[in-house]
């Protein structure tokens, strides 16, 4: 797909995302309250952890390592069907702890600095025993509209 392509597909998907603050709920750091879409295709992405391509973890112990390659996997699975930030609508980001609560911000917060309009998806953060394998600081699953 060409680089102007994929352009078009991220600005049809801005203008089919609206997202919302409501004064009610108060103004959310680094993502929306409400996020409305409406798109002709929603794209659900499982769960991404810090495996390379290789399936080698990167980062062991490594919080801030981690969270940069859960993102740039998001990344690549956006890509893979013509989609950038911009297109995220909803992410459940599971942290083994909340002290990393920070370092996932600023990753989170270089992701998000990629694309224009800055996009902010609504967010769910909770703090689990446990992910898909025991060296696993963080996990991220997604959807994205288009």
């Amino acid at each position: 797909m060409a680089a102007s392509e994929k352009l078009k597909m991220s600005e049809d998907a801005s203008a089919s995302i609206r997202r919302i603050n409501p004064p009610e709920l108060g103004a959310p750091p680094g993502y929306s309250q409400v996020v409305e879409m409406r798109a002709g295709r929603i794209i659900f992405i499982a769960g991404q952890t810090a495996l390379d391509r290789e399936g080698e973890l990167v980062g062991k112990d490594d919080f801030a390592a981690q969270a940069t390659q859960v993102f740039q996997n998001l990344g690549l699975a956006l890509q893979s069907v013509g989609c950038t930030a911009a297109n995220l609508v909803k992410l459940t980001v599971f942290l083994r702890d909340m002290d990393n609560l920070s370092a996932y911000r600023e990753a989170r917060n270089r992701f998000f600095a990629t694309t224009a309009p800055a996009a902010a998806p609504a967010v769910t953060l909770v703090e689990v025993s446990r992910l898909y394998g025991p060296d696993f600081l963080i996990e991220i699953e997604a959807i994205a509209a288009a």
